[in-house]
């Protein structure tokens, strides 16, 4: 791997093709099938306090999402870990968004057959990023049901990372042009499914509900209903309409990039007294102190 001197490392650092160079300089062909047809699939997994929370499962996850869409690279999954570590401890982040993504790369001959591909792995570091602002993850977010609906699992699989966001894009400006702070999207029958970039649970009659449809099954996601589990709260994955998803005590959005955050109002329906509930609070409490659990974390070695 080459070695390279880096300005400000702080920005971010990537890894492409065995160089660490920094996030601003890496850069695909315009040829690459990940662009032109975004073909591709990724994972993100966080730093927090100077360590990765959860990497053995992304990297699980990020394994199957290439063996469904019949990808491979040359990296081993040890050779991927390292990786990722190396992009933290050259980039100094004590506190970090961390991004592996597999592009289809270009065909090697002239052809339209994705099987002629080379793909390629990247990695990358940068410094963290909340999908929802802090002050909106402390009074609770404002979201809207959009007109766009969610892509139908038929047609991509959303259990597959997947850069295919036309509808959660579509999603994020009626919200902007409602005033409110993001959208959760739902299917054409009228079920709940996430938001754009976030998974949403929503508190029923004690029992604490994700959707089971047109959602990643995320690792925020799965801690969560671990979470319940040692909270003694009941907890299921099933449809959830939207109706009923209103009518709920209390609601949150869930991920990577943000953790646990209180949902105060979708639509015109205000939860509780338009704050985040108790529910919600004590499984944000929990989800944070987790991070301090030696097997979920990987501490980072840096160089100072």
């Amino acid at each position: 791997m080459t070695e390279k001197q880096i300005l400000n490392p702080a920005d971010g650092i990537a890894w492409m093709e065995g160089d660490f160079i920094p996030l601003s300089e890496a850069k695909i062909g315009v040829g690459d099938w990940g662009l032109v047809r975004s073909d591709a699939t990724y994972d993100v997994v966080s730093v927090w306090d100077g360590a990765f929370f959860r990497l053995e499962d992304h990297l699980d996850r990020f394994a199957a999402s290439m063996k469904a869409l019949r990808m491979s690279v040359p990296q081993s999954r040890d050779d991927m870990r390292q990786i990722l570590i190396d992009c933290v401890r050259r980039s100094g982040l004590r506190t970090s968004y961390v991004a592996m993504v597999c592009l289809r790369g270009t065909p090697v001959r002239p052809t339209r057959l994705p099987s002629a591909c080379e793909n390629k792995f990247i990695a990358y570091a940068r410094p963290w990023v909340w999908v929802f602002p802090e002050p909106v993850i402390q009074r609770g977010a404002h979201l809207i049901i959009p007109k766009s609906i969610r892509i139908p699992p038929e047609s991509v699989d959303p259990t597959v990372k997947n850069y295919h966001w036309g509808d959660m894009t579509y999603g994020l400006f009626e919200a902007e042009d409602a005033g409110a702070d993001n959208a959760l999207l739902a299917d054409a029958d009228g079920y709940i499914c996430e938001g754009p970039g976030f998974n949403v649970f929503a508190i029923i009659n004690d029992t604490v509900v994700t959707p089971n449809r047109g959602a990643l099954e995320g690792i925020t996601r799965r801690t969560v209903l671990e979470l319940c589990q040692t909270l003694n709260l009941p907890s299921e994955i099933r449809p959830i309409s939207i109706e009923e998803f209103k009518q709920a005590d209390e609601a949150f959005a869930c991920t990577t990039a943000g953790g646990i955050m209180p949902i105060r109002r979708l639509d015109d329906r205000i939860y509780g007294n338009d704050a985040p509930g108790p529910v919600t609070l004590k499984i944000k409490n929990l989800f944070w102190d987790w991070h301090a659990r030696p097997d979920l974390r990987l501490e980072v070695t840096y160089d100072d």
